[in-house]
């Protein structure tokens, strides 16, 4: 039997929206899940719909494991795999490391969406949200926060 709970009823009643900005040292996964997390307790909602939305083509947005580490290494040499710096693209004007970035955004996300539950983000127990930077250098990315609910 599937038990179905009534969270919150009616239309939108609040909504809040935020900006994110981080500094990426170069390639690799930066956890952004305790930002995420004061935003959403600054603005006070109880329950409701956060999506966190990543402004670059090469850059995404992912929610994975945070507990073991070597998940995010491992992820990095799947990536690697996939989208790799030693091929000849056709787009190369920025260097060897942006059509591989674009082509892991493409694999990856650049917007999630999270429920908010009794003013919580629903996250399993092992689940972080990470900001993947797929460009070899430094980069400074910024994330939309916008959070619809009640």
């Amino acid at each position: 039997m599937r038990r179905v709970e009534m969270l919150a009823s009616g239309p939108v009643t609040r909504q809040a929206s935020g900006r994110l900005v981080v500094e990426t040292r170069g390639q690799g996964f930066t956890e952004i899940t305790a930002e995420v997390a004061g935003f959403v307790r600054e603005a006070g909602l109880r329950h409701g719909l956060l999506t966190v939305f990543c402004r670059h083509t090469s850059a995404s947005l992912t929610i994975q494991e945070n507990a073991d580490p070597d998940v995010r290494t491992d992820l990095m040499t799947a990536l690697d795999r996939l989208a790799p710096r030693d091929v000849p693209y056709v787009h190369g004007i920025e260097g060897p490391d942006d059509m591989p970035a674009h082509i892991r955004t493409l694999l990856t996300d650049a917007a999630l969406t999270i429920p908010l539950v009794e003013g919580r983000l629903a996250l399993g127990t092992w689940q972080g949200i990470y900001l993947i930077e797929h460009r070899d250098r430094p980069h400074r990315r910024e994330i939309v926060l916008h959070l619809a609910g009640a």
